[in-house]
């Protein structure tokens, strides 16, 4: 590049309005003051600058129309200060001589990469480093990661006849990039193969097409992309290549300035696309604001688009005489932005003013194409069409905006799946190989297709896991046996037929053969509503006959009670009715309730067990008769049965009650894992997900296995899923749950997908800490204080925090909950062992200033002082009150005397 031409893009980089003196441009490009001199008054004749007639002699751009004062970089680093480094990285990359610098840009999924890359291409056309026709080319390299020689024919180009196939000489990207940009996106999907592809023209500038002797040449800037660490997924060769990295922040590491400034630009550009102005709520934008949005610009940008959708639908149906966003219309997880600490509140006043209800956005007059340049009315023209549609069959609005309203959660529910698609398969990467992921979604795509269904992230995730278990049980020659196979295959014809070809895929990919009982287990993954357990299952009937106007009636009564659910079928035999006619009860009560899984007949004496033959002569059924019920009896049974055990199974379990009482009057429970707390993971098999998600948790969690322990339990029917933890908190504690599908519990639940998210791994972090600082405080407690039980003077002290809780309606946090207890317990101590009491300075001052709270605390201590012997006086009261005022501060207005 000429020296003249080097001064001239360095002035305009800098863009100085105020002008530039020779001294100082001299210093910035390293060059003699006697030649910039001559290059800067070269520039002047030309008409590209101008200079000042004063003392010292400024240079400036001269300003004519097609000269740019102001780049949409620099508009993009006033409103986004966060971005500032990363601007004049771009900058500096494309300005560089002689014809820019290669660079890489990093950040999380949805931070706005490409548009970044784009706005990089229209500055090299402001600043004529490219001339106005120059392409900008997008190669998204996930496409193509597995297949190297596709991936070289796309980038480099083919000669014709070079393979089977190539019946034309073809351009590659390369090629056609020629002058301009070619962006990389998902670099780091590029196998080593096409990474080394690339070496060649990135040191040379000259490639040769695949079977061609020629070689090339391309003057190509290359802009690269990852969502990685580099050091770990790119080539040390590769990256030594690329000399910029420009870091993208994410949108929760952005100033509400920065994020109020992308919301209103996204709003209108909205209304550039519906050309009509868009009013939104205050709160909406409030909302907007503070809500969690984890994939970054991408997702708020979708979710403002989601809004825009549902007014313009609103205002089409006559329902709203404008297009007006209101909060009443926010999905729940962005109205939770309205729910923020006061520190929100506070800068949402400092950007916003109360006295505005609502906020008018119109971007007829504004540049908002800009930044966001591709205009798509996808979703709009949908809309439009579907009304026309809807209106012609002479639909009510109403019912249209209903009907509409749900095709616009559904385009956007798809849309933004496939937004955090990608930033779930780099958590999946890590417990399941590259190859079978991709087999994977090549499943998801035929199933898509062949059933029309979407597979929401959670679905996803537990089916790629189900499917990575499956392989590595057929590379290990491990067999499962589906025992409801022909019941799936009865009652989802169309999605086992679908899960036979899945099957089919898997087999080509492991070049094994797979039993048909996993196409079974493969089916309930395609089921419509996505449950596990849905299946029209058969359960087994009880019947109950006792002798008495209503003593059959009483105990079903109590069952149901008990349970929740009518299930027993009573029949009452009264002692003056004959015993054939209570058998013709039997017969209408069997064929009422129809059952292909079989009848357990409960009776109170032992002459009615005849029945039990005739009615399986008489009727063909399968019947089992227990003698001499009791309601426990009758409970069991109803248990069992509701849950979906076999006959054989209830059958047994009942005959076993009164053997279970007297056995568990005498035996205690010796299990080793009885003090342990509880991690679950619950797939469709037991082993499979929960497994794999079990070794996810122990390699990224700090767990402590005397003090935890993670069970993986079957998820395939929920009945016996709720019973199994039920049984399991009889004896141990459990902390959450991990599992493929939401089950109806109240213990604090996740899903498989969002334990692969950071923040998620975080929170559960911090309750396995929080939980071990609680269970280590005994242990504390006995090694400083002497002569007293450490784990029955925690129990007790916090007995009596729980009892100050409830009275005083608060909820302690955890940190704040331990630092009381320690401090009780020492009191108790220093008192038990005769040691002095703390002095509290203005005692009896601060007791009248908070009498009330006092009181309280003091009758509650009542318990303590007796069981230890102790009296703890109003000096040590004082510091306790103070303790909880710090933590909850709303307790000095309740409480403090007026």
């Amino acid at each position: 590049m000429a020296k003249k031409d080097l001064v001239y893009r360095k002035i305009l980089q800098l863009n100085n309005p105020n002008g530039i003196d020779t001294k100082t441009l001299a210093s910035l490009i390293n060059m003699s003051r006697a030649n910039l001199s001559h290059e800067l008054n070269e520039l002047c004749k030309e008409g590209k600058l101008s200079k000042s007639s004063g003392r010292p002699v400024l240079f400036f751009i001269t300003n004519d129309e097609n000269t740019p004062t102001e780049s949409q970089l620099d508009l993009l680093a006033k409103t986004n200060t966060s971005l500032k480094d990363s601007i004049e990285q771009a900058k500096a990359a494309i300005l560089y001589p002689p014809k820019g610098m290669n660079c890489l840009i990093l950040g999380s999924t949805g931070v706005g990469k490409s548009m970044f890359a784009s706005l990089m291409h229209n500055y090299a056309l402001e600043m004529k480093v490219k001339p106005e026709d120059s392409p900008f080319i997008v190669f998204n390299c996930a496409d193509y990661s597995n297949n190297p020689q596709l991936l070289t024919s796309q980038l480099f180009g083919v000669k014709k006849g070079a393979y089977t196939g190539a019946e034309s000489d073809k351009t590659g990207l390369i090629e056609q990039a020629d002058g301009g940009i070619l962006f990389l996106d998902e670099i780091h999907r590029l196998p080593p193969e096409g990474q080394e592809a690339l070496f060649i023209f990135l040191d040379t500038g000259t490639f040769r097409r695949i079977g061609d002797s020629e070689i090339r040449k391309s003057d190509v800037l290359i802009i690269s992309a990852t969502t990685e660490d580099p050091n770990s997924t790119l080539l040390n060769t590769f990256t030594r290549r690329i000399p910029i990295i420009i870091n993208i922040p994410c949108l929760k590491d952005r100033t509400l300035d920065e994020r109020l400034f992308l919301i209103k630009s996204f709003f209108k550009y909205e209304s550039i696309r519906i050309n009509k102005e868009i009013y939104v709520s205050l709160n909406s934008l409030r909302a907007l604001l503070s809500y969690d949005c984890p994939n970054n610009i991408g997702q708020l940008k979708s979710d403002v688009q989601l809004l825009c959708a549902k007014a313009y639908s609103e205002f089409l149906t006559n329902q709203k005489t404008d297009v007006r966003v209101h909060s009443g219309m926010l999905p729940h997880y962005i109205k939770e932005g309205l729910y923020k600490e006061k520190e929100h509140r506070v800068l949402w006043n400092k950007l916003m003013s109360e006295e505005i209800e609502y906020f008018r956005f119109n971007g007829a007059n504004e540049d908002t194409n800009t930044i966001f340049n591709n205009v798509d009315n996808t979703i709009y023209d949908f809309i439009e069409n579907k009304l026309e549609k809807l209106k012609s069959l002479d639909i009510s609005d109403i019912d249209i905006e209903n009907i509409l309203e749900k095709d616009i959660a559904k385009h956007f529910s798809k849309n933004n799946s496939e937004v955090s698609k990608e930033a779930n398969k780099k958590n999946l990467l890590t417990i399941i190989d590259e190859g079978i992921l991709d087999c994977f979604d090549e499943i998801i795509d035929y199933a898509s297709q062949k059933l029309n269904i979407t597979f929401d992230n959670n679905l996803y995730t537990a089916f790629a896991l189900h499917i990575n278990t499956l392989i590595n049980r057929i590379n290990n020659d491990k067999i499962i046996i589906n025992t409801n196979l022909n019941k799936i295959k009865d009652l989802y014809p169309l999605e086992f037929s679908t899960a036979i070809e899945i099957k089919e895929i898997i087999e080509n990919y492991i070049n094994k053969s797979i039993p048909i009982d996993e196409a079974g287990y493969l089916t309930l993954f395609l089921i419509p509503d996505n449950t596990f357990n849905s299946m029209a299952q058969d359960k087994a009937k009880v019947i109950l006959i006792a002798h008495g106007d209503s003593t059959a009636t009483s105990m079903a009564n109590v069952s149901s009670s008990l349970l929740g659910e009518d299930y027993v079928l009573p029949i009452n035999a009264p002692i003056d009715v004959a015993p054939s006619k209570v058998l013709d009860q039997l017969k209408k009560c069997i064929e009422n309730n129809p059952t292909s899984a079989g009848y357990l007949l409960l009776v109170d004496m032992g002459s009615l067990t005849t029945f039990a033959d005739t009615i399986k002569k008489d009727l063909n059924v399968d019947i089992k008769v227990i003698s001499l019920v009791s309601t426990l009896h009758v409970l069991e049974a109803a248990r069992k049965a509701l849950i979906g055990s076999s006959l054989d199974e209830i059958y047994n379990d009942v005959l076993m009650v009164n053997s279970y009482v007297e056995m568990h009057k005498n035996v205690s429970h010796t299990s080793e894992n009885r003090d342990k707390i509880l991690i679950i993971t619950a797939c469709l098999t037991g082993e499979g997900a929960a497994i794999a998600i079990k070794n996810f948790l122990l390699s990224n969690l700090r767990l402590n296995s005397d003090y935890f322990e993670i069970v993986c339990l079957n998820c395939l029917d929920k009945n016996y899923f709720k019973e199994k933890i039920l049984n399991l908190q009889k004896e141990n504690e459990i902390l959450f749950i991990v599992s493929s599908f939401p089950v109806s519990s109240k213990i604090k639940q996740y899903t498989m997908y969002e334990v692969f998210d950071m923040d998620v791994l975080k929170e559960l972090q911090a309750a396995i800490d929080s939980k071990t600082t609680m269970i280590n405080i005994p242990k504390i407690i006995k090694e400083n204080v002497n002569n007293i039980d450490g784990v029955e003077l925690f129990n007790d002290v916090t007995k009596f925090l729980n009892l100050l809780e409830t009275k005083l309606s608060i909820k302690l946090s955890e940190e704040v909950t331990v630092g009381i207890i320690l401090h009780i317990a020492f009191v108790i101590g220093r008192l038990r062992n005769e040691n002095n009491p703390a002095i509290y300075p203005e005692r009896d001052n601060y007791i009248a200033e908070y009498i009330d709270l006092y009181t309280l605390i003091k009758e509650n201590l009542g318990f303590v002082n007796n069981k230890y012997k102790i009296d703890i006086c109003d000096d040590e009261i004082c510091y306790l009150m103070k303790l909880l005022l710090n933590a909850e501060p709303k307790l000095k207005d309740k409480f403090k005397h007026k």
